[in-house]
């Protein structure tokens, strides 16, 4: 079976979404398929490990900010050809269209594929569009958002939702199957002692003695939530290891630049908590999955934290929660290794047993072979 991963954005980068997919492309091929990713003609500079068809560079986006932007019109024209060629050389069986923006590209060029599409739903704009423009016009961007994903369920012919909170939002509107697939991590050897203690030297962190947060600042993180409960704890350090600050700024948090993945999993394994403050539902965060590998207790949302327990795997706080919840669940952690580590096991022991990369990958390539073929 050949697939596309079509992504409206630059590849490999080391950001959810890329991560995402670089793994998926991984374990399809494993299982037997022949994945083929389509994306922007930019990169982090890393060579991947799967087989690449990037736009020309002269389309991509100067930003590699996660937004919608008039900048990118020509960058998604590209692609949408790039998926034509591609195709015209070698047929695709579907197109894995990742987010909303790659479904748009792929529903585009549909009838000159005659292949289908399935739309891979990252995140849902109705939770998350007012993210991406004036705070005044929070609720209009939402709505749209609504109105646009739920066409995109109408007019693809398969929906793959990360989480159950996107596929029950979808599943009325949907056209043909839908299912939910979350992403996979298959662990690997912790980075060990001494590669923890030199990160934590080198930016300055207790070893052990700090919260950590992972990932880029983007609005729809929410850390200003997280910056509030740090200031109410002065004593521990709240750091955001981030690939790009991209200008943000906190009253309590500290924000340490970190382009190297080692690093990050380096630091994540020599934390005292992970957190993850992101309040909209709907989508599943990679960075979940690396924080249950490094076996740190975390500290998230319910409805964010997909398919962890309160008190088994993770401290889940009610979605309601102000800054007073988090900083006391922080607070109670870190007095408490035995809870810590046993939420620690806990995530870890949920990783291993619902986010196995081989039987995800087989799982996604049984139900594609159930879409219906377009005529």
């Amino acid at each position: 079976m050949r697939l596309a991963l079509l992504l409206a954005a630059p590849f490999p980068l080391h950001q959810g979404s890329q991560v995402f997919v670089a793994d998926q492309a991984r374990a399809l091929r494993s299982a037997g398929a022949k994945p083929v990713v389509l994306c922007y003609g930019a990169s982090d500079g890393s060579e991947p490990d799967v087989e690449v068809i990037h736009t020309p560079t002269r389309w991509t986006p100067k930003t590699l900010r996660s937004s919608a932007s008039p900048a990118k019109l020509g960058a998604d024209v590209a692609l949408g050809r790039a998926l034509l060629a591609a195709h015209r050389e070698e047929p695709f069986d579907a197109v894995l269209a990742h987010n909303s923006e790659a479904a748009v590209i792929a529903l585009s060029v549909r009838a000159r594929l005659s292949t289908p599409v399935v739309y891979v739903v990252h995140t849902l704009l109705r939770h998350e569009l007012s993210a991406y423009g004036p705070q005044a016009l929070g609720r209009a961007l939402d709505l749209a958002g609504g109105v646009l994903e739920r066409s995109l369920a109408r007019r693809t012919d398969a929906t793959l939702a990360l989480c159950e909170d996107a596929r029950a939002e979808l599943a009325p509107h949907v056209r043909g199957p839908i299912a939910v697939i979350p992403p996979g991590l298959d662990p690997t050897p912790a980075p060990g002692f001494a590669a923890s203690e030199a990160a934590c030297r080198r930016h300055g962190l207790p070893l052990g003695g700090f919260v950590l947060y992972t990932g880029n600042t983007d609005r729809y993180q929410d850390l200003d939530r997280l910056d509030a409960a740090a200031a109410r704890l002065p004593d521990v350090p709240f750091v955001v290891a981030t690939h790009d600050a991209g200008g943000a700024s906190f009253a309590a948090l500290r924000t340490i630049e970190v382009d190297d993945a080692a690093e990050t999993r380096a630091l994540l394994h020599a934390c005292a908590a992970a957190v993850l403050p992101r309040r909209r539902p709907g989508g599943f965060p990679i960075k979940l999955l690396n924080y249950m590998e490094a076996t740190r207790p975390i500290v998230a949302l319910e409805g964010v934290g997909a398919g962890l327990a309160h008190g088994e795997s993770a401290w889940l706080l009610p979605a309601s929660a102000g800054p007073e919840a988090w900083a006391e669940a922080i607070a109670v952690l870190l007095e408490n290794r035995e809870q810590s580590q046993r939420l620690g096991l806990g995530a870890r022991t949920h990783l291993e047993a619902h986010h196995d990369w081989g039987r995800l990958a087989a799982e996604t390539l049984a139900w594609i072979q159930e879409i219906p073929p377009r005529q």
